[in-house]
C-alpha cells in the first residue's frame, strides 16, 4: 500500500471541514473530483473510510484514524521541506500564527519585532482570530501556532490533536469612565445593575462573559452598545456612555478609563497551542520559544508600565520598555 499525500490532505480536510463542498472550495476543485479521489483512497487502503447518509458524508472510525495520521504525515513533510531550505543553520521559512486581538497588541507585535531583528529569515504571518474559532483552524492546518484563551467557566475544551502551552493568567476587570478620584477598591457588580453596558457582538467571548457574569451577580445587563472592536468599546466607556468587563490584557491605556478588580475575582488563562504529534519546523519552534519568553517578560513590563504612568505616557513608556527588554 502506497498512500498519496494529496488524497490524504483531502481526507484530513474532510475531517476538519465536514463537507465535500467545503473541501472542494478549500482546494479549488469540484466536489465530484474530491469524491472521486477519496474513492481511490478507499480502494488503495482496502478500507471503508466514508459512510454516506443521504447527501452527507461522514468519516468512519477508520477514516478518522487515517485523517489523524494524515495530519501528522503532512506536517512532517512540510517540516522536512522547510528544514532542507534552511541548511545554512538559520531557521528559515513561513510560520502562520493566529491570535485574538488583545494578544496581538500585547504579545504578537513585540514578537514580530524581535523576530525581525534576531531571526530575519523567519517569515511570520499573523492573523486575528477569536478564541472560539482558533482551535478548529489549528486542527485543520490553517495555522501552525495559535494564541488562545480558556472560556468563561475557566476551562478550555481540549482535543487530542491539540497541545497547549500556558503563557499567562489575565484578570477580568471592570472598566469605567475616568473619575476624579481613582480607586483600587474591588467592585461588586450588583452595584452596577442599573448601568449601561458595552459588549462585543452576540456569541463572542466577551459578549458571553459580560452576560454570564452579570447574571451571576443577579441582574441582566442593559446593553447600550455592541462593538467588534475593543477600541470602539473603550471609546464608548471613555465618553461616559457605558461600563464593561474586559480582560486586563485588552485594556488599552491610551483611553482615559479606570479599571477595578472584581470582588469575586475572575480570570482567564492564555495559551499557545500547536498540533500534537506533529513535528514543528525549526522556524515554528523558534517562534514558539520566543512567544513563551515574551509572555514571561514583556507582558509584565507592558502591564506594570500602565500601572505606573498616566494613560498616554504609560502606553509609550511600556511599549519602549518592552522593546528594550527584547
Amino acid at each position: 500500500m502506497r498512500l498519496n499525500t494529496a488524497r490524504l490532505e483531502m481526507l484530513s480536510l474532510l475531517d476538519s471541514l465536514g463537507t465535500m463542498r467545503a473541501v472542494a472550495a478549500a482546494l479549488h476543485m469540484s466536489p465530484s473530483a474530491v469524491s472521486a479521489q477519496l474513492a481511490v483512497l478507499e480502494a488503495e487502503t482496502h478500507t471503508e473510510l466514508l459512510r454516506r447518509t443521504g447527501r452527507r458524508v461522514q468519516l468512519t472510525p477508520a477514516g478518522r484514524t487515517l485523517a489523524r495520521h494524515a495530519r501528522i504525515i503532512l506536517d512532517q513533510i512540510k517540516a522536512a521541506e522547510v528544514d532542507l531550505q534552511g541548511l545554512s543553520g538559520q531557521p528559515t521559512g513561513p510560520v502562520r500564527l493566529a491570535a485574538f486581538s488583545s494578544a496581538i497588541r500585547a504579545l504578537v507585535v513585540p514578537l514580530a519585532v524581535r523576530l525581525q531583528k534576531a531571526h530575519p529569515r523567519v517569515e511570520l504571518e499573523v492573523a486575528e482570530l477569536d478564541p472560539q474559532a482558533s482551535q478548529p483552524a489549528l486542527r485543520r492546518g490553517d495555522y501552525d501556532i495559535i494564541v488562545t484563551a480558556d472560556f468563561i467557566d475557566g476551562s478550555m475544551p481540549l482535543h487530542p490533536d491539540v497541545h497547549t502551552i500556558p503563557l499567562l493568567t489575565d484578570a477580568i476587570v471592570l472598566v469605567l469612565p475616568r473619575s476624579q478620584v481613582a480607586s483600587d477598591e474591588s467592585a461588586d457588580l450588583a452595584d452596577f445593575a442599573d448601568a449601561a453596558w458595552s459588549v462585543d457582538m452576540p456569541g463572542t467571548y466577551l459578549s458571553n462573559l459580560v452576560t454570564s457574569t452579570c447574571r451571576q451577580a443577579g441582574f441582566e445587563p442593559v446593553v447600550a452598545g455592541r462593538f467588534a472592536s475593543y477600541e470602539l468599546l473603550l471609546a464608548h466607556v471613555e465618553a461616559g456612555l457605558s461600563v464593561s468587563l474586559l480582560p486586563e490584557l485588552a485594556v488599552d491605556r491610551r483611553y482615559h478609563v479606570d479599571t477595578r478588580p472584581l470582588r469575586r475575582p475572575l480570570s482567564r488563562h492564555v495559551y499557545a497551542a500547536v498540533r500534537s504529534r506533529s513535528t514543528l519546523t525549526a522556524a515554528s519552534q523558534i517562534v514558539l520559544d520566543e512567544l513563551c519568553g515574551l509572555s514571561r517578560t514583556s507582558f509584565n513590563v507592558w502591564r506594570d508600565g500602565f500601572d505606573r504612568q498616566p494613560s498616554g505616557a504609560g502606553w509609550s513608556a511600556a511599549r519602549a520598555a518592552a522593546t528594550r527588554s527584547m
